[in-house]
């Protein structure tokens, strides 16, 4: 993930000033809260969120059958 430097903010300046948080997630799409001056939470619009969220059945898909030839020689002695 690529994190635009622009968009850090100190966790205690967050909490003294959220608004400003928010207005950072409109411009930039996100906000990254520092914690100990290490990254620790992710702020970014709901509806941004609902879409990373959901894969397209294609995407599961094509897991699924990775996931079925990796492990072909462990479901063939499954379904004995």
């Amino acid at each position: 993930m690529n994190i635009n430097t622009n968009s850090l903010v100190s966790i205690t300046e967050a909490n003294q000033n959220f608004s400003r948080v928010a207005r950072l997630v409109d411009e930039t799409g996100s906000a990254v809260i520092l914690k100990n001056n290490v990254p620790r939470y992710l702020i970014v619009e709901f509806s941004r969120a609902e879409a990373e969220q959901l894969a397209p059945d294609e995407d599961v898909m094509s897991i699924s059958k990775r996931f079925v030839e990796k492990n072909r020689q462990a479901y063939e002695v499954l379904a004995k």
